[in-house]
């Protein structure tokens, strides 16, 4: 999987840019604030339809564009996969201004088509490595869970529609509790949205479950082989509702966390967590809100049993997101069954010399990886050799 070529029209630093773009490793380098990282999230919003560093899509319409009498920012890709020769996919967001308020329209196409957004999201398929993926342990739990959807919704198309539904029942759900809380409707007018929440939010749970065993059997080769077979790296998914299957086939409720290695499947979480809603309605009608699901779920990394998020070092740390990304990018080409597109933004200098040989050496064979830097110094001339280098200043790329 490779994109061939890039256009981008008013796209945060770039008025205008066409891009034919190879394959291999292509190395963007430049001082700060010029468009190496706006092209990587370019590319990350044509396969997800999300920014990685914004969630207010008419700010990355070019600011001198507010100019116009309808600011707008066009990206599109020419993109080649083992399913399709080529395949052009294009995002127009539109500003629309109503005084004070502003909102983005997005216009999807693909071949030309007009699509839905769950009808884009795996037509390209990326791993995005970040400096600030340390907050995956070190920031809230709302990071962590975004991670596990942004994950699985570029694989699984079923778990995209589920979180979808989930996203919009769910406030549903907690405008209802608190009508019953103000004596307004009656508990029975639940019972159609609690089926509906179980049913989704058990895919939800159980694609879930499923990425994090796989991530954790994948990643914690890579932290054996980093940490010199030293310390092991665990991945623990915490729902707030656990499921669980006793000996007897009856349920109950396992308070620790969810055994990564019984999968479980969404037919069977089903029935335990409509259950364990009916049974917790009267706390949520007095707390106005829904108190579990996957809304409220977990995850957290412990290395040789601790904690790392609490206990680890900064070292340890940058280890573990390494071994979790790279563990991503296996993940995803197994799923996909070829290399997704590579995109890594100035984390190669974060990383000391054996973690940089590892990690360029773990990405050698992709098809196409595009890494950014300030410095290109960083990067071996073995590297260098091989890829190709362009310079970035002021929303312009020269390749020569």
């Amino acid at each position: 999987m490779y994109i061939e070529y890039l256009s981008l029209v008013n796209f945060r630093n770039y008025a205008r840019l066409e891009l034919t773009l190879p394959q291999g490793p292509v190395l963007l380098h430049g001082a700060n604030a010029q468009g190496k990282t706006s092209l990587l999230e370019a590319i990350y919003y044509l396969a997800t339809c999300n920014s990685p560093y914004t969630v207010s899509d008419w700010q990355m319409i070019n600011w001198q564009a507010e100019q116009d009498i309808i600011p707008f920012a066009r990206l599109s890709a020419d993109v080649v996969t083992s399913r399709s020769p080529l395949e052009r996919v294009e995002i127009t967001l539109v500003q629309d201004r109503n005084g004070s308020d502003q909102h983005t329209r997005k216009d999807i196409r693909l071949n030309g088509v007009p699509k839905r957004v769950m009808d884009l999201v795996g037509q390209i398929n990326v791993v995005l490595f970040l400096p600030r993926d340390l907050s995956l342990i070190e920031g809230s739990p709302a990071e962590r869970r975004r991670y596990m959807d942004a994950t699985l919704c570029q694989t699984d198309r079923a778990y995209c529609e589920s979180l979808d539904t989930y996203e919009k029942l769910l406030p549903q759900r907690n405008a209802l509790l608190r009508r019953i809380g103000e004596g307004q409707s009656g508990l029975e007018e639940l019972a159609f949205w609690d089926v509906q929440l179980a049913e989704h939010g058990a895919r939800l749970i159980a694609g879930r479950q499923r990425l994090l065993r796989e991530l954790e059997s994948i990643a914690q080769h890579s932290h054996l082989d980093l940490t010199g077979r030293r310390e092991m790296l665990e991945i623990s998914y915490q729902p707030s509702f656990t499921p669980t299957l006793d000996g007897d086939g009856q349920m109950s409720f396992n308070v620790r966390g969810l055994d990564l290695h019984r999968q479980m499947e969404p037919e069977e979480i089903a029935p335990q967590f409509l259950q364990a809603l009916e049974i917790g309605r009267e706390e949520h009608v007095e707390r106005g809100m829904t108190l579990l699901g996957p809304h409220r779920d977990e995850l957290r990394f412990q290395i040789n049993q601790r904690d790392v998020g609490l206990y680890g070092s900064r070292g340890q740390t940058r280890t573990a997101i390494l071994s979790l990304k790279l563990a991503e990018l296996e993940w995803m080409r197994d799923c996909i069954g070829e290399w997704p597109i590579l995109l890594l933004d100035d984390v190669v200098a974060e990383l000391d010399a054996d973690r940089r040989v590892y990690l360029l050496d773990r990405i050698d064979g992709a098809t196409q990886s595009i890494l950014t830097t300030t410095d290109p110094g960083v990067f071996s001339a073995s590297f260098l050799q091989k890829a190709a280098v362009w310079q970035v200043a002021e929303g312009r790329i020269s390749t020569g």
